[in-house]
C-alpha cells in the first residue's frame, strides 16, 4: 500500500493563460496542467471574459491532478493579475467584462481619486470600478442589505470583484472577502488594515460595493460539490487567500528576506522585494504590499515585457531569435518596448509609447534591442528603487515565463551588473502553493518558500559585457528625460549609478 503523501495546489491566472501546480512541501511537482486564454484589445482597451478563467481554472486543475494517487491535497490558493476588476452582481456572478491590469480607460477617474488623496495610478482597480459603475449607471438596482460600516452614500446593485474573487466563487460557492494584496490597487489602506471610506465617500461610491478584506494566507472556505467535480480537485479541500501574480512570483523565488528582490518578466515586468519598512515613494510609482506576518513587499509593474516579441514576431522560435540575437551586442538600436501605451515603473506617463531609437539592420538585431530594452527598463527600475533608498542588498532571483531563455537571463544579468539566480520553477503558481502550506498550518511563509523553492542556475555579470552596454542605457536614460517621461533627478541617479556597484543598497 502506498504511503499517502501531502501536497498543495497553486493556481495562477495569468495573461495568457491559467496554470495550476500541484507540489509537496520540499518543492517536488506532482502535476501541472495549463489552459490558454484570450482578451480583446483595442487601444487602451484591454479585457477578458472572467467565465473563461473559470472554464481555464477547470482544464488545468484536471490535468495536474491526472494520475495523482496516493496524494492528499492540503489547501490551493489562487494569485491573479494586479489591479483586474470586474463588478458582479451580490451572489458573485460577473455582470460586467474584466478590465484587466493595463487598460487606460479610467484616466479621468484616476484623476479623481487622486484629488481625494489617494495615491493610485490611472491603470489600477480603484479608477476603472469608478469607470465601470458609470459605465453602467444605468443598470436596474438590486436589493442589498446596507453594510452599516461603509458610510457611503447610497445602495449599490453591484459587487467589487478581483481576478481571483471570481475563482473562489466558483470554488467554495460564494462571495468571498478579498485578500488585502489585490485589494491595495482598490485603494486599501494595508498600514491601518481598512477601507479609508471617508475618501472613498467623496468618489461618489455606492453603499454595499466593497468586499471586506483579509490578509493573504487566511482560510475562506472549502471547495464545494459542484466545483469538485468541475475540476477535479477534492470536496473540502481548504481555499487559501492568495495574493498577486507579483507576490506570487516572489514568493516563488524565495525572496521574502529583508533586501531581497525578484524580477518576475513575463507579458509585463514586475519588481518585488522584502523591507522591514514600507518604501516611501511620494509619486505612487512604487507601492507597498504587505507579507502574511505584515512585514512589507515594496515594488512596482512596467508596462515594458515579453510580451513585446510576441506581438512584433508571433511566429518566431524564441531559442532561434536568441542565438541569431547574440550577433547584436548592442544592437544598432535602442529600444523601450512598452507592450502598451503609458508607463507606470520606472515612472509614470500615461501618454509614453514604445521607441526605438536608430534603425535594426535585420529581425535578429531588432529582437536583440527588444531584449536589451527590456534589460534596460529593469536597470532603470532597480536604479530609482536606490533613488528611494530601497534595501537591495540581498540576492536578485529571476521568475516568469521569460526566465526560461537562458540567453536572456545572461544578458540581463550582465546589463544589470549584478548577480541573479533563477529557481528550478519559475511559475507564480508555486508561490499560491507555498501560500496555501502556510495558510494551512505548515509553518511561517519564508520558512516555507526556502523549503520548496530550488534555485535551479546562480549567474555571474561579465564586467566587459556590462561595459558595452553602458552606451546604449545612458542613451535610453536622456531619451527618455528629453521626452519629459523620466524625471532629472532620477536620471542623473541613474547615470551615477554607471560607475559604482549595484550590488550595493
Amino acid at each position: 500500500m502506498l504511503e499517502e503523501r501531502e501536497a498543495w495546489l497553486g493556481i495562477d491566472l495569468g495573461t495568457q493563460s491559467v496554470r495550476a501546480l500541484l507540489v509537496t512541501a520540499d518543492g517536488t511537482v506532482l502535476g501541472r496542467g495549463s489552459a490558454p486564454l484570450t482578451g480583446r484589445r483595442d487601444g487602451e482597451r484591454h479585457e477578458q471574459d472572467p467565465e473563461d478563467w473559470w472554464a481555464g481554472v477547470c482544464t488545468a486543475s484536471r490535468q495536474a491532478l491526472r494520475n495523482i494517487r496516493a496524494v492528499r491535497i492540503g489547501g490551493l490558493a489562487v494569485c491573479g493579475t494586479s489591479g483586474t476588476v470586474l463588478l458582479t452582481d451580490p451572489a458573485g456572478h460577473p455582470l460586467t467584462p474584466a478590465l484587466m491590469y493595463d487598460d487606460g480607460r479610467a484616466s479621468e477617474e484616476g484623476a479623481q481619486a487622486r484629488g481625494v488623496g489617494l495615491r493610485v495610478q490611472d491603470t489600477w482597480a480603484l479608477p476603472k470600478a469608478m469607470w465601470l459603475l458609470e459605465d453602467h449607471r444605468e443598470a436596474p438596482p438590486t436589493p442589498r442589505a446596507h453594510h452599516p460600516h461603509l458610510h457611503l452614500v447610497r445602495p449599490s446593485p453591484f459587487r467589487l470583484a478581483h481576478q481571483p474573487d471570481v475563482i473562489v466563487t466558483h470554488l467554495t460557492g460564494e462571495p468571498p472577502p478579498t485578500d488585502s494584496s489585490h485589494a491595495l490597487k482598490t485603494g486599501y489602506d494595508l498600514e491601518h488594515e481598512a477601507w479609508p471610506y471617508p475618501r472613498l465617500a467623496e468618489l461618489d461610491l455606492p453603499d454595499g460595493l466593497l468586499p471586506d478584506v483579509v490578509r493573504p494566507g487566511t482560510r475562506l472556505g472549502e471547495v464545494c460539490a459542484q466545483a469538485a467535480e468541475a475540476t477535479g480537485i477534492p470536496l473540502a479541500t481548504p481555499v487559501i487567500a492568495g495574493m498577486t501574480d507579483g507576490c506570487a512570483a516572489q514568493i516563488a523565488s524565495a525572496a521574502l528576506r529583508p533586501g531581497s528582490w525578484n524580477s518576475v518578466l513575463g507579458t509585463t515586468l514586475v519588481l518585488k522585494g522584502a523591507a522591514t519598512t514600507p518604501v516611501q515613494d511620494p509619486t505612487g510609482v512604487v507601492y507597498n504590499h504587505r507579507a502574511p506576518d505584515g512585514s512589507w513587499l515594496p515594488g512596482g509593474a512596467s508596462d515594458v515585457g515579453a510580451g513585446v516579441l510576441t506581438a512584433t514576431f508571433p511566429t518566431a522560435a524564441p531559442t532561434v531569435m536568441d542565438r541569431r540575437a547574440a550577433s547584436y551586442e548592442p544592437s544598432g538600436a535602442v529600444a523601450y518596448p512598452l507592450t502598451s501605451p503609458g508607463e507606470r515603473f520606472p515612472f509614470r506617463a500615461p501618454t509614453a509609447t514604445a521607441l526605438l531609437l536608430g534603425e535594426p539592420k535585420n529581425d535578429a538585431d531588432l529582437w536583440a534591442a527588444l531584449l536589451q530594452g527590456v534589460a534596460f527598463t529593469e536597470r532603470l527600475c532597480l536604479d530609482y528603487l536606490h533613488h528611494l533608498g530601497a534595501p537591495l542588498h540581498g540576492p536578485l532571483t529571476f521568475t516568469g515565463g521569460a526566465a526560461q531563455s537562458p540567453y536572456w537571463n545572461q544578458l540581463r544579468t550582465d546589463i544589470l551588473a549584478r548577480p541573479a539566480r533563477v529557481p528550478a520553477q519559475t511559475d507564480p503558481a508555486l508561490g499560491m502553493a507555498a501560500l496555501a502550506a502556510h495558510g494551512t498550518g505548515a509553518g511561517p511563509l519564508t520558512e516555507v518558500a526556502e523549503r520548496m523553492v530550488r534555485i535551479h542556475t546562480v549567474l555571474e555579470p561579465h564586467p566587459t559585457r556590462t561595459a558595452r552596454f553602458a552606451e546604449p542605457y545612458a542613451r535610453l536614460i536622456d531619451e527618455l528625460t528629453t521626452r519629459g517621461w523620466l524625471p532629472p533627478p532620477v536620471a542623473a541617479h541613474a547615470h551615477a549609478r554607471l560607475t559604482q556597484d549595484t550590488t550595493e543598497s
